[in-house]
Order: structure tokens, then C-alpha cells, then sequence
């Protein structure tokens, strides 16, 4: 299956306890279907500046956010596929665009800033994220990787809506040092006893169906940011007493 570069779509979360999860994922599966990838592990190093402005200005809930992280499926290794993602928020409206490289070429563009040199055909639009990026580095001084968070997931997609997709996470972990991700993707704990967040990305109106399931669980809409919770569980205290010296 060929991963997207470009995505634009409403991102929702819900928090469910382990019993109602399993029920809910059995009666979900009747409409969707597990991807081919099953349960994986994801692993995201969020890009801050050393007083992490980026998540404190996304945690004011403006109109317009964004955030830089590189995303990994799985610990990478030479020649893993790698993506560096911008995620802008625009009145509720998500818009993930990100550009693909091989893991040894993400090292050079670390160490260097400079990306891959193309020599099949490239896309405008790889061009013009690529550009984005280069321009989010220039307007935020001392972007660096902060925070590495990982947790494992599983995604169903809609049989008849392709673009409808409902992916769970948990063991939600994080750590903020030894920040390579070829380090692996072990952590702390981000939220203890959290549960399984579910996520619901949708560009339309949910499918009746589904909103008829999320009715018959009780299932309520939640807030839940992997970044800024981590930045206000375990980084503020730290930068607070940082900035109080």
C-alpha cells in the first residue's frame, strides 16, 4: 500500500478503558478493516526550541498551529523509509504534509539541512513541503529534537469509505534524551492508566453507523495531544525550574 504525503481531514480523540475497547473493536471490525500493517509501533522526535515554543503556542489553542517531527514506523535501520511531517492546524481542519527519505539521507539533511538531491522525477508538491520546511526553520531559531514519543498502534479503514479511518493507540511512552531514533523506542510512561486512545479522521460526516456504535458505548469526545501532554506532565517542571535559576 502506498503511503500518502499529503493529508487533510478532522482528527478527533476519545479515551476508552481496556473492557470497553475490546467490545468496541470486535462490533467496529463488522464495517472496517484492520490495515495491513496490524499493530505497529510508531515513533515520533518533536522538533522545539530550547523553551519549547511551538507546543506552548499550539497549547493556547490559536487558530492557526503547527509542529515538526520526524515519524518513523518501527526503529529504523539503513535504508528505512523516514518522513519529516509538518502538521498545521487551521480551525479544526488538520493538513499533515511530509517528505519521504531514506534513514541515511534524514542523517545528512540532521546534520546539514540539506535534502536529498532527486534524480527521478519530482513532484511540485514535494517541492513546495520541502520549501515549507526549510522556511519553518528559518522563522523558529534553534529547532531541535526535544521529545521522542512512541507508542503502538492499530488502524482500521472503511470498507466502503477508504478515507474514513479510526486508528487505537497505547503504551504511549516518551523519552528526552538519547534522542536518535535508531536508539529504539522504549520510554516512560506519558500517561499512566490512560487507556487506549482512539483517534477518528475524517474530511465528512461520520457514517451513521458508526456514530449509531460511538451512542451505543457511551463514547465521548476527549482531548488528548500526545506533545503538549508530555511537554505539561514531565518538560514544564523541568523548564519551569530552568527558568526560575
Amino acid at each position: 500500500m502506498k503511503l500518502k504525503n499529503v493529508f487533510q481531514r478532522k482528527e478527533t480523540k476519545y479515551i476508552l478503558d481496556e473492557e470497553k475497547f475490546h467490545a468496541f473493536f470486535h462490533d467496529l471490525q463488522e464495517e472496517m478493516q484492520v490495515d495491513e500493517y496490524g499493530q505497529h509501533t510508531i515513533l515520533s522526535l518533536y522538533f522545539d526550541t530550547d523553551d519549547f515554543q511551538l507546543i506552548r503556542k499550539s497549547m493556547d489553542k490559536p487558530v492557526y498551529k503547527e509542529k515538526f517531527r520526524i515519524r518513523a514506523y518501527g526503529v529504523p535501520c539503513e535504508g528505512s523509509m523516514i518522513f519529516l511531517e509538518i502538521k498545521k492546524k487551521v480551525q479544526g481542519i488538520v493538513y499533515k504534509r511530509r517528505v519521504p527519505m531514506q534513514y541515511e539521507e534524514y542523517v545528512h539533511w540532521l546534520e546539514t539541512g540539506e535534502f536529498p538531491v532527486h534524480t527521478g522525477n519530482v513532484t511540485s508538491i514535494s517541492k513546495q513541503i520541502e520549501e515549507e520546511i526549510t522556511w519553518l526553520f528559518k522563522q523558529n531559531k534553534n529547532l531541535q529534537p526535544k521529545v521522542l514519543i512512541a507508542y503502538d498502534r492499530v488502524s482500521l479503514f472503511d470498507k466502503e469509505d477508504g478515507e474514513f479511518r479510526v486508528t487505537f493507540d497505547q503504551n504511549i511512552r516518551y523519552r528526552n534524551d538519547h534522542l536518535a531514533l535508531v536508539q529504539g523506542d522504549v520510554g516512560e510512561p506519558v500517561a499512566p492508566g490512560l487507556g487506549i486512545l482512539m483517534e477518528v479522521k475524517a474530511l465528512g460526516a461520520y457514517p451513521l453507523w458508526f456514530v449509531a456504535l460511538l451512542d451505543k458505548y457511551e463514547i465521548r469526545k476527549s482531548s488528548f495531544s500526545k506533545y503538549a501532554e508530555t511537554y505539561e506532565r514531565h518538560l514544564f517542571k523541568q523548564e519551569d525550574i530552568i527558568h526560575v535559576h
